[in-house]
């Protein structure tokens, strides 16, 4: 096996996967390193904005082909059952990691990419070149090294990232169900201390995935009761969940989810996805985030690699530039609306003039959205 490449991606998430089909297609050698076996259930709301589909139809992917459930509206309520619906300014679609990583993983190896199962253990960069050490004892060399690992890695522990050093109080819970619930909507139902996402992927699957404060959570003895005394008090989510079946043997859960903000270069290593920041679920949009990042970083890249771009610090600078342009301001407003809605008064407010001004709430969307992504031609 060759040991030595031009791009590294450390994780094979959706930033990791589309970065690794974006290079490979652009000619370069690339290998992606990952821990876990394709295809896997992962925590996540399985909504994505169409904002993505020009890039992906620029790459060859074409999502249709997965018969993802498509999404016009959408439909919010406060934890007392208040609700506001409203229709998406550009849409989306529903499609379970299970399926969509799985799929990017096969395009990802047909464009040419090598993926090894393994765990990254060290990263050093010196003389311009990395060394990443793997839990297998292989030795690889790269020009770039790209982190997509997720939300926290042993690697952030590693790079002693400033997020990974605070306690987070946040815990998701998801699951597939069997059920009814209308294919075209996307619900984001608040509730003490969290809020959750219900929504179809493909199949006729209904995705449920919600977050929740862990203190709170902590004081019921599990995930059932914690629905039945906390979740269920917002009658919305009491409606679904009664009327729908469990297909998971049973939910899956993370915790220590952090919003804070993450620097988006570490180590000279480009991050990517939620390794670069984590947009509240609440918005809804960060699969479309992690996906437009490995857009920007993958264009970056080939710039740097063709001498376009002339410096290793001239690269970080520019990706740090470009990733600020296009998601500060989102993650910013996720935090402001989660703010308003962990205080009951203010989402009541909030709710009271959403009602009154209509037109607002699609506005609110687009501050968490962006626009359609088109490759660089």
């Amino acid at each position: 096996m060759e040991t030595s490449f031009d791009v590294l991606i450390i994780g094979g998430g959706l930033a990791g996967l589309t970065s690794a089909i974006h290079l490979s297609k652009s000619g370069l050698k690339v290998t992606l390193i990952e821990k876990n076996e394709f295809p896997k259930h992962k925590v996540c709301g399985e909504y994505i904005s169409n904002e993505v589909l020009p890039y992906f139809e620029s790459l060859g992917l074409h999502i249709s082909d997965l018969k993802p459930s498509i999404i016009s509206k959408m439909e919010f309520s406060t934890a007392k059952g208040k609700i506001i619906s409203a229709h998406l300014p550009l849409g989306g679609f529903g499609i379970s990691r299970y399926e969509l990583d799985n799929y990017l993983c096969q395009k990802a190896i047909a464009s040419g990419c090598q993926i090894i199962k393994g765990t990254v253990i060290d990263i050093h960069f010196t003389k311009n070149e990395f060394s990443i050490s793997t839990s297998d004892a292989l030795e690889l060399k790269s020009k770039i090294v790209l982190g997509a690992f997720g939300k926290r890695s042993n690697i952030d522990q590693k790079l002693n990232r400033d997020f990974i050093q605070k306690k987070s109080p946040w815990l998701a819970v998801k699951s597939h169900y069997s059920g009814n619930f209308p294919s075209n909507l996307v619900g984001l139902h608040n509730f003490k201390g969290g809020y959750c996402g219900v929504s179809k992927v493909e199949n006729n699957i209904i995705n449920i995935c919600y977050l929740a404060d862990y203190e709170t959570f902590k004081q019921y003895k599990n995930i059932e009761e914690f629905q039945s005394k906390v979740v269920y008090k917002n009658p919305h989510l009491k409606a679904v969940f009664e009327n729908c079946v469990l297909l998971f043997e049973k939910p899956l859960t993370i915790s220590q989810i952090s919003f804070e903000k993450k620097n988006t270069v570490e180590n000279h290593i480009l991050m990517i996805g939620d390794t670069a920041g984590l947009i509240h679920p609440l918005c809804g949009n960060g699969m479309a985030m992690a996906i437009h990042s490995a857009k920007i970083a993958s264009e970056l890249i080939i710039d740097f690699l063709d001498n376009k771009i002339h410096s290793q610090k001239e690269l970080e600078e520019r990706y740090t530039q470009e990733w600020n342009k296009n998601f500060k301001s989102r993650l910013s407003t996720g935090r402001f609306l989660a703010k308003i809605l962990q205080k009951e008064k203010l989402a009541s407010l909030l709710m009271q003039l959403l009602a009154i001004f209509p037109f607002l709430l699609p506005k609110i969307i687009k501050k968490t959205h962006g626009k359609p992504i088109i490759l660089k031609s």
